[in-house]
């Protein structure tokens, strides 16, 4: 591919923390001043990598029957929905003999579908923050003479106005967000928490029974998708930019058939064989689109400006009458199945102009 290749940041970007590990600061805190009268702050967890870090307390509660405390989330440089969100953890004594009990409070969801790995009813505490926050709930215990009976409850103060702005709705979690994280640590720019709602919705299209899903770059794609096809929601995956990271789950975890379904220049870097179609990690390589146009036929004068074009649409725009769009659907989904290496997946690319007027197809 030909180019300037993504700069990186020239001063390194700050890590921060899930709210898995926040969850967990604030239920052994609670835990703590539920046993001994009095909240650590800051309080230090342990992070599934051994990592040990110290937490805040933001705001703090207790009585005689329970005990609450409060971290802000720090995201780091990381452009997160929930940096900047309280999180709450309050504590209560649980019967004897049964461990630690989980609920959703305010603005965390519950699972109303199958295929997400905590089953329908659970609050969306997912698996590794809970035993993150069990772990924690025994060192208190084990210090301080408690039981480790327990029922905590997580609550963020507005996170379900912050999860309509994540994809929980489509996965099935209602009433607010889901308390995530499997190291602790948020990587800025990572993107795992997208990759990870990918992951997701597959799941849960398969445990639905689905055979027809579509990854699309965006809403407008989205849109030509469902007119074309009529899928239900939970059909229509996030894929965003993140191609790579559906093929090669879809590879682990097949499904009958994928649409995959973007613009004229992401289903291009596709056709190239780049996994993330991000304009800061990939681009547009104009001397292989001009090949591609030649090939279908365009006169010499269309392909020498597509050589030196300053866009995939101006290319585009120049290939009236030729197939150039369907050309490269062709190659992407060729790229595509080349991913997915012989999984029983059956693919088809749509091409959609800005408009969303669908002007390439392949596999169809």
């Amino acid at each position: 591919m030909t180019g300037k290749p993504a700069s990186k940041p020239e001063t390194p970007l700050r890590h921060g923390w899930t709210t898995g590990a926040c969850a967990t600061a604030a239920a052994k805190a609670a835990y703590t001043a539920l046993l001994t009268g009095a909240f650590p702050d800051p309080v230090e967890i342990v992070l599934p990598r051994g990592e040990r870090p110290s937490f805040a307390l933001a705001r703090t509660a207790l009585d005689g029957e329970a005990a609450t405390a409060g971290v802000i989330k720090d995201a780091g440089d990381d452009p997160d929905v929930t940096h900047g969100a309280l999180v709450l953890a309050t504590v209560r004594p649980g019967p004897p003999g049964t461990g630690v009990a989980f609920r959703a409070g305010p603005g965390v969801g519950t699972v109303t579908k199958p295929g997400l790995p905590l089953p329908p009813g659970e609050p969306a505490i997912n698996p590794v923050p809970r035993r993150m926050i069990a772990a924690a709930v025994a060192e208190v215990a084990a210090a301080f003479g408690g039981g480790g009976d327990v029922v905590v409850e997580i609550s963020i103060p507005g996170g379900a106005e912050l999860a309509a702005k994540t994809w929980n709705p489509r996965l099935g979690i209602v009433g607010g967000l889901s308390i995530l994280g499997t190291t602790g640590v948020v990587v800025p720019f990572s993107c795992s928490a997208w990759i990870h709602s990918i992951q997701r919705g597959v799941d849960v299209a398969r445990a639905a029974g689905l055979r027809h899903v579509a990854g699309c770059t965006g809403s407008t794609s989205e849109a030509a998708v469902q007119r074309l096809h009529a899928l239900e929601e939970q059909a229509l995956l996030d894929m965003g930019d993140f191609a790579g990271g559906l093929l090669k789950y879809l590879r682990r975890h097949p499904l009958p058939r994928l649409t995959i379904a973007g613009g004229f220049a992401k289903v291009t870097k596709l056709a190239q064989g780049a996994m993330d179609l991000h304009s800061g990690r990939s681009e547009v390589d104009f001397h292989w689109l001009a090949d591609r146009l030649e090939e279908c036929g365009a006169d010499p004068g269309r392909v020498a400006a597509a050589r030196t074009a300053n866009t995939a649409k101006q290319v585009l725009d120049s290939a009236i009458g030729l197939p150039l769009a369907d050309h490269v659907a062709a190659q992407a989904r060729r790229v595509a199945l080349s991913v997915l290496d012989g999984a029983p997946v059956a693919v088809d690319v749509l091409v959609v102009d800005r408009d969303g007027t669908p002007v390439g197809r392949a596999g169809a």
